[in-house]
């Protein structure tokens, strides 16, 4: 008899991050890691979530606060916890500078094997942090949408220092994925453009379904070789760190039972309310449907810009 897989409507996978956030208004130490900000959105927006991590025990006061959000959390313990210092000169959230002084190891698609779900969304901080054939692997054992943040293969660790390198597996794993996060600095480097549209079609080309591209204004989604946009709509960026994986986060939430354009009113409402406040998003529901109300009540179509 099979083992009966624990079920959940997205998995949210990374390593967790202990940041240091430095910005014009001062430095604050904060519980960071993309699959944090990720799952938190997504249980906020009503969904069952789970999250696979690694981190160091000492940080167990982490897995705790996970839980206690009614995450369920799967904790694989390593020597040190991934320990990053974001650094922001100016208040243009595009730019910045990342320091690692210490990392917790890789995630194995064997974590995933216990459970099922309508969506898997990975989000690594750097390069090895998931392996390239990572998806592959997946995309054999599962029919759920597969999410992930290009963040984790552009970024490699060289000394403390985090640098941009090229990607030479990017057409392998791309034709694995139903949906790519991006930003507008990875996604120029990537493809080799400015222009956001056409470095989405670009990653289109190489065989992912849909596209999230976040940029300092607002987030495009492309999906069924069609463009659209919303601004963001926040009256800070005081919690600027986290921004794409809220996005990613809530736009998959969103995604499993709605078309790609009206997930994205969802996904650009709740990163507007989330850059507004440090740490993970926090708001009631009622809060992001008003939001959407306020500013993407229009109805979806080529090109709309919110």
């Amino acid at each position: 008899m099979s083992k009966l897989k624990k079920t959940y409507d997205v998995i949210y996978a990374g390593n967790y991050t202990k940041d240091t956030i430095i910005t014009p208004d001062g430095i604050r130490v904060v519980d960071g890691g993309g699959m944090n900000y990720a799952a938190n959105v997504g249980a906020r927006l009503g969904i069952k979530a789970a999250i696979i991590t690694r981190l160091a025990k000492e940080d167990q006061q982490v897995v705790d606060a996970i839980q206690f959000a009614g995450i369920d959390c799967y904790p694989y313990y390593s020597d040190f916890s991934t320990v990053m210092t974001l650094e922001y000169k100016t208040r243009n959230v595009d730019e910045r500078n990342l320091y690692i002084k210490s990392t917790a190891g890789t995630i194995q698609p064997s974590y995933l094997e216990d459970f099922q779900a309508k969506a898997v969304a990975v989000s690594p901080s750097l390069r090895g942090e998931v392996a390239p054939n990572f998806f592959s692997i997946l995309k054999q054992r599962t029919d759920a949408l597969l999410a992930v943040d290009v963040q984790g293969f552009v970024r490699v660790l060289r000394d403390e220092t985090l640098v941009y390198e090229p990607w030479s597996e990017m057409p392998e794993v791309l034709k694995n994925l139903d949906i790519l996060k991006s930003d507008a600095v990875e996604a120029e480097y990537l493809t080799g453009t400015k222009d956001i549209e056409k470095a989405a079609a670009i990653f289109a080309g190489m065989g992912v379904k849909e596209i999230v591209l976040t940029h300092s204004d607002g987030v495009l989604i492309y999906a069924e070789g069609q463009c659209h946009h919303f601004q963001f709509h926040a009256t800070s960026m005081a919690g600027r760190s986290g921004r794409g994986d809220t996005c990613l986060g809530s736009y998959v939430a969103k995604r499993i039972n709605l078309p790609p354009c009206e997930a994205r009113k969802w996904a650009a409402a709740a990163t507007s309310l989330k850059v507004e406040r440090v740490g993970v998003f926090n708001r009631p529901i009622g809060e992001v449907e008003t939001f959407i109300e306020r500013y993407y009540s229009e109805k979806c179509s080529a090109n709309l810009h919110g």
